[in-house]
C-alpha cells in the first residue's frame, strides 16, 4: 500500500514479497513489524491499484529511526541479481556497496541474538513447556535475568531503542520455572496475583494503573493453569509508550514449580496484541 492509500489498519501481504509473511499497514504506511501467516493472522488482501506496494526503487533508504532489518538482504539480494545479469565479471573482483559478501549477509545473526532460519516453536525443558516462535523481528532473550523465575527462555521484540533509564523497551514473550519467591501450595490463582504485583514494580515506569481484562482458570495442553490479563498505563516522560497489555499464565506441569508465560506488548506496538492468544492457545506441555 502506498502512503495515500486509506485501506483500513491490518495485516496484509508483505510488500518485500516474502512468501508466507505478513506485514501491518497502520493506516498510513507500513509497520516494521513482520508476523509468518498462520492461525491467529487474519491476512486482509489488496483491493485495487492504491493498495499495491510501492516500487523497491522509490522506496527510501531506511532512517535512523527505521532499523535495516526490516529489508536489508531481501533488496540487497535483488539488486544482486541485476547487477550479476550485467558486470557478472567486474563483481567477482569488486565488491558492491549494501551487497557486499552476499553469502555472510544471508546468514543468521550471531548466535544468542536471533533464532537460526526455521524455528518454529521455542521450548523452554527447564520450565516444561513449548510454544510459538512470533516470527521476523523476534528475537532470543539474552537480557537479564528476572525475579519471578528461575531461569529465563523466549523471545523479544525491541519497541523502543532506549528509555530515561538507559535500556530499550520490548514486547517479550518468556517463560521459566516459577521461582521460590511465590508459593504455589496457595493456589494458582492468588500466587499468579503476587507475580503480577512483582512484574508491575520491576519492569515499568511508576506510577503505573492497572486495569484487569481477563482473571481465569485455563486448561492448557490437559494441565491446569491460571491466566491474568490486564493492561497498564502511565504518564512518565521519555517513554514512548504510554502503557502496556500484560498476559501471565501459570500452567501446573506436574513439576515442584509451574511454568510461569509472561507476555507483554507496550501501547505503542497494539497492532501485535493478538499474539498474546496465538501464543497461550499454542502451548504444549513437554
Amino acid at each position: 500500500m502506498t502512503g495515500t492509500s486509506s485501506a483500513p489498519p491490518g495485516w496484509y501481504p508483505d510488500p518485500d514479497g516474502t512468501p508466507g509473511t505478513a506485514r501491518w499497514w497502520n493506516g498510513a504506511g507500513w509497520s516494521d513489524v513482520t508476523t509468518p501467516v498462520g492461525p491467529g493472522v487474519t491476512v486482509q488482501a489488496p483491493a485495487g491499484p492504491a493498495l499495491a506496494p510501492e516500487a523497491p526503487a522509490s522506496t527510501p533508504p531506511p532512517g535512523p529511526e527505521r532499523p535495516p532489518r526490516r529489508t536489508g538482504w531481501v533488496v540487497g539480494l535483488s539488486v544482486l541479481g541485476l547487477v550479476l545479469a550485467v558486470l557478472i565479471g567486474f563483481l567477482v573482483g569488486r565488491p558492491s556497496g549494501t551487497v557486499d559478501d552476499p553469502g555472510p549477509t544471508a546468514l543468521p545473526a550471531p548466535s544468542g541474538s536471533a533464532f537460526p532460519p526455521g524455528t518454529l516453536r521455542i521450548v523452554d525443558e527447564a520450565a516444561g513447556i513449548a510454544y510459538p516462535y512470533l516470527g521476523q523481528g523476534w528475537l532470543e532473550y539474552d537480557l537479564q535475568d528476572v525475579a519471578e523465575t528461575t531461569s529465563v527462555a523466549g523471545q523479544y521484540l525491541v519497541t523502543q531503542e532506549v528509555t530515561p533509564d538507559g535500556g530499550p523497551f520490548i514486547a517479550q514473550c518468556t517463560s521459566g520455572p516459577l521461582s521460590p519467591l511465590f508459593d504455589p501450595a496457595a493456589g494458582l490463582q492468588p500466587t499468579l496475583a503476587q507475580v503480577a504485583e512483582s512484574v508491575r514494580l520491576n519492569y515499568y515506569p511508576i506510577p503505573n494503573q492497572q486495569e484487569i481484562l481477563r482473571d481465569e482458570a485455563r486448561t492448557v495442553d490437559g494441565a491446569p493453569a491460571h491466566l491474568l490479563e490486564f493492561d497498564l498505563s502511565w504518564d512518565v516522560e521519555g517513554y514512548e509508550a504510554t502503557g502496556e497489555r500484560a498476559a501471565l499464565l501459570l500452567v501446573d506441569v506436574g513439576r515442584p514449580a509451574p511454568a510461569l508465560l509472561y507476555l507483554s506488548v507496550p501501547n505503542s506496538h497494539a497492532e501485535l496484541y493478538g499474539v498474546i492468544d496465538r501464543v497461550i492457545d499454542g502451548i504444549d506441555v513437554l
